[in-house]
């Protein structure tokens, strides 16, 4: 059976707004996300010669302009790695979690809006981190909800390879921070304490291999590790 393996990419650094939990900004990635996604290439040719893989042309993205242009670099600067011409497709699924109708809204707003409606006790103080708090908002979903939607992604698409391909082969998806490390508790790499200690770095690849008895392992690629006083931001 061929190896299968998927490469998670957090999108690269972007100038996200400040004091805002929303991770549904239309921006797009900086000079700094420019060269972050370009050195990222490097890694991944690297480990795509290093283990013999062929790489899948078709690319996943989250929806949002800056998971897309992450992408979108790494196609350009891949383009000797593929065997045929790549392409980029953008899925709601991959999205980071959601906060529905505050969509954008800084903390002090949100926090606001929920004391003053007589439906709702007022917010728990770590609601932004909370991997089971969902926001009572139309839309919102709270974070493990956001995870489990982004695994049965990666494991259908892995899944989908495995049935169609006969060599050793990587995957590209590049999406979201927070929504990738709880795919990453759902798939049975991460236990759910250590999602919380964790981050990813911005456009630096997290290798994760399909075995061939349906588990998932992490084989390649550091996850960052939150400090004590980083602000909770992805």
């Amino acid at each position: 059976m061929p190896r299968i393996l998927v490469a998670i990419i957090r999108h690269a650094h972007y100038n996200q707004l400040l004091d805002t939990p929303s991770a549904h900004q239309p921006f797009p990635i900086t000079a700094n996300g420019e060269a972050e996604a370009t050195e990222a290439s490097q890694e991944l040719k690297a480990f795509i010669e290093e283990n013999q893989l062929t790489l899948c042309p078709s690319i996943d993205s989250s929806q949002l302009l800056r998971a897309w242009q992450t992408a979108k670099i790494l196609s350009d600067c891949l383009q000797d790695c593929f065997t045929q011409a790549p392409s980029i497709t953008c899925y709601d699924d991959l999205a980071e979690r959601s906060v529905g109708s505050a969509a954008n809204l800084t903390v002090k707003t949100i926090e606001e809006i929920i004391a003053g409606d007589p439906r709702y006790d007022n917010l728990p103080p770590n609601w932004k981190s909370n991997s089971h708090f969902k926001l009572p908002l139309q839309g919102a979903e709270s974070l493990l909800e956001a995870g489990e939607r982004v695994a049965k992604h990666l494991v259908k698409q892995a899944n989908d390879l495995k049935a169609n391909v006969q060599e050793d082969t990587l995957k590209l998806v590049v999406g979201h921070g927070a929504a990738f490390r709880h795919a990453a508790h759902h798939m049975g790499i991460l236990d759910l304490d250590r999602v919380a200690q964790l981050s990813m770095y911005h456009a630096r690849p997290v290798f994760l291999e399909l075995s061939d008895d349906g588990q998932w392992s992490h084989v390649a690629g550091e996850w960052k590790v939150r400090s004590k006083h980083t602000q909770y931001t992805d």
